[in-house]
């Protein structure tokens, strides 16, 4: 870079199942945009128990590209475990996350740093549109609209999975749930904090490659459990929060 860097360091993290299509596009989209940023940056994707070619394609760009570190989970463990997983090894002051699916472009992280400003914490996308089948659309927006409802969610697309987050918040706050439950107790307890939201639109895509792990009824299901434990634990009980008061 010639130019000042737009943010001191910065980790991009990725978790990827099943993203074998897709992942390497993700990986040098986001070295694109990072070497616009900052000369000071990281990518690491776990690939969390992939079934088809992720793991081999991932091994492939590591050796290309001494910038991306892959973490192979053996089993799959879910998406907030690999998530979790890549967090605790980002090593840089910013951490930005997306999926590793290609339904949201890296490109655009430029623009979540350029919403930074003083007052701002922490960076949040939200889509222009989604590019789904029209159950998962309704299932999603009624999802949004129930865990605002019930969480007090500020934020105008809590499933939007792209993200910029100062390192220093994420190791403020104790993440615990390995299912996509773990985007709402990533929101909420960063919004409980009192860190200040600012939101960028970004575009999404619709999948090319593998198929969703969420939208099938067992999952759908189980999700529902979570969100009742969560609602227990960050609502009725406020765990997260003991001992900020003194």
């Amino acid at each position: 870079m010639i130019h000042p860097p737009l943010i001191s360091s910065i980790s991009a993290v990725f978790p990827a199942y099943n993203d074998g299509g897709t992942i390497a596009s993700m990986v040098t989209a986001a070295l694109l945009a990072l070497r616009q940023l900052t000369d000071d940056y990281e990518i690491i994707v776990t690939n969390d128990g992939s079934r088809d070619y992720t793991g081999q394609v991932l091994d492939e760009l590591a050796v290309r590209y001494p910038e991306l570190r892959v973490i192979h989970h053996p089993v799959n463990q879910g998406y907030g475990a690999a998530l979790r997983t890549g967090f605790a090894a980002a090593t840089k002051d910013w951490v930005f996350y997306t999926d590793g699916d290609a339904q949201y472009n890296p490109l655009e992280l430029v623009d979540l740093v350029r919403a930074l400003r003083p007052g701002v914490d922490v960076v949040n996308g939200y889509k222009l549109s989604r590019h789904d089948s029209l159950l998962r659309i309704v299932i999603g927006k009624a999802y949004h609209n129930l865990v605002a409802l019930l969480f007090g969610i500020r934020i105008r697309d809590v499933d939007c999975d792209f993200r910029l987050i100062p390192r220093k918040v994420l190791t403020e706050i104790e993440l615990e749930s390995i299912s996509g439950a773990i985007c709402l107790e990533l929101v909420k307890k960063i919004q409980d904090l009192g860190y200040v939201f600012a939101e960028v639109p970004v575009h999404h895509y619709s999948r090319k490659y593998g198929t969703s792990q969420f939208f099938n009824p067992w999952r759908i299901l189980r999700t529902f459990r979570q969100l009742s434990g969560l609602y227990w634990k960050l609502v009725v009980k406020k765990e997260h929060l003991r001992g900020r008061s003194a």
